[in-house]
């Protein structure tokens, strides 16, 4: 009772923030998917790693970590430096574009990217987008059915209905910026939900020195490689690590964590939300792969059951009940951040990228946000797919679309619509065939043919394009809401 108190506690209060935004939503098109490009760096920071982290977080990267040990820290190595790679050169030049094309998505920015609209680019990505959108929404769901399920013993699809109900409300009222100001609040509850638990877990074993020794207990476990890698030996090796660093890249493929960046209030402060970004990125992914290897000793016959509960079930057994309400909202709040981004930059594919004509009024943009949480809601309800897998697949998709063709962008090269097409659907056809036709998806991420082979491609078909005129301040402000 004291932990059903606590969660929905602290869940209302998310709620209450989210709604609270709405007083200073506009109803504009670029108001409510862009915030009106006056989200300070701290705030664009927190945001985007609460969006990144997500559910995959809490539920996938703890799973994956129960079962593979040590060798799991080099999933935390290669996304965080690839990610980082991906920031240096592409985040503040997709800011400038956001303001000089005045576009309030994502597709949008990148099909007018040279003043041009590649209107048939546009609209295949669009549908990908919808697809692996969705995809990636039903697993968020999923994974908050999930929590409930380990923690409450409640049937996984209570979890799923009330982590779309509260995305819904607040989403449809405030529009990014109920999405933005709830992450930041999700933020602090998530480290402190991860942080208490690591610490209650180390006690339990004797700190430290007491895991390191049940750890080399367990075959394998602190083996600092994988034994499943592709090919034997450093090379093999040196591609499992590379094909995490891609994973990392693949941030700049995502819609949904992007457009933290596109709201920002000025491009010159891309750098403070970066330090944000990273400071709390690295901080919270340590905690997260310690916790996960600590399950291990506390939930050894887990893996008969399900990995993914492995965080509510170790929280139920090591701590009092209101702060297993805290480890629960935690796990929600990172589920509902990256849902509620997930479905709004659906919306906007809908609104602005596939419609034949605009949608502009705010009832049609809320419409299209609710329609995209009901499709996802359906698809979380309608199977028992891995959170990790299925967050993999679209992670992967969407940065094997959009990727190679925003990096060239930034690098400055400029590329024909047919060739921008050619890229698109090359880079999701390899990366679809890596993991369905070869099964080697286990072994590299997918991602990183996907992103590669379309980027060396178009940077023969591409051009040389020279600086354009820096934008106005007002511009690189985003200017007046619309």
């Amino acid at each position: 009772m004291i932990t059903a108190i606590s969660f929905v506690l602290i869940l209302l209060s998310f709620v209450a923030i989210g709604l609270a935004s709405g007083r200073k939503a506009t109803g504009k098109r670029k108001d409510y998917y862009l915030a009106s490009s006056s989200v300070a760096p701290w705030l664009a920071g927190l945001s985007a790693v609460a969006t990144n982290n997500s559910g995959y977080m809490f539920i996938g990267v703890i799973g994956f970590t129960y079962q593979t040990g040590l060798a799991a820290i080099w999933l935390m190595f290669g996304w965080i430096v690839g990610d980082f790679i991906g920031s240096s050169f592409i985040h503040r030049r997709l800011r400038q574009a956001t303001a000089r094309t005045g576009e309030a998505s994502f597709a949008a920015v990148i099909a007018r990217w040279y003043g041009e609209k590649f209107g048939v680019w546009q609209k295949i990505a669009a549908v990908i987008m919808v697809i692996f959108l969705i995809a990636y929404a039903a697993a968020q769901i999923s994974a908050g059915g999930k929590a409930l399920e380990g923690v409450l013993g409640i049937n996984p699809w209570t979890g799923a209905v009330m982590v779309a109900t509260m995305v819904l409300i607040y989403s449809i009222v405030g529009g990014i910026r109920a999405s933005i100001w709830t992450d930041g609040a999700q933020s602090i509850t998530m480290m402190a939900a991860m942080t208490l638990l690591l610490i209650a877990a180390f006690a339990g074993v004797g700190g430290v020195s007491g895991a390191m020794e049940l750890w080399r207990a367990i075959p394998g476990f602190l083996d600092p490689f994988p034994d499943d890698i592709l090919f034997p030996g450093a090379l093999g090796m040196a591609l499992f690590i590379v094909g995490w660093l891609f994973a990392g890249f693949s941030v700049v493929g995502q819609p949904h964590v992007m457009v933290r960046f596109m709201a920002l209030d000025d491009d010159r402060n891309m750098g403070r939300a970066r330090a944000w970004y990273y400071g709390y990125f690295t901080i919270f992914y340590l905690l997260a792969t310690g916790v996960g290897m600590l399950s291990r000793l506390y939930l050894p016959d887990l893996a008969d059951i399900d990995p993914e509960l492995a965080l509510p079930m170790m929280a139920t057994e090591l701590l009092p009940p209101v702060l297993v309400g805290l480890i629960l909202a935690g796990i929600f709040a990172a589920t509902m951040s990256t849902a509620d981004s997930l479905v709004l930059s659906c919306s906007a594919a809908f609104t602005h990228d596939l419609a034949p004509k605009r949608l502009e009024t705010a009832f049609m943009l809320k419409a299209a946000t609710a329609a995209s949480i009901l499709i996802a809601l359906g698809l979380a309800l309608s199977g028992n797919q891995s959170v990790f897998s299925l967050v993999i697949l679209a992670w992967s998709t969407l940065a094997s679309a959009f990727a190679p063709l925003l990096a060239l962008y930034a690098l400055r090269r400029r590329v024909s619509e047919p060739a921008a097409i050619f890229m698109l659907v090359l880079g999701v056809s390899v990366a679809l065939f890596w993991r369905f036709g070869l099964g080697w998806h286990e072994s590299i991420y997918e991602g990183l043919p996907g992103i590669l082979v379309p980027l060396v491609l178009g940077w023969f078909l591409s051009q040389r394009r020279e600086p354009a005129s820096a934008p106005s301040p007002a511009a690189a402000g985003g200017g007046p809401a619309e």
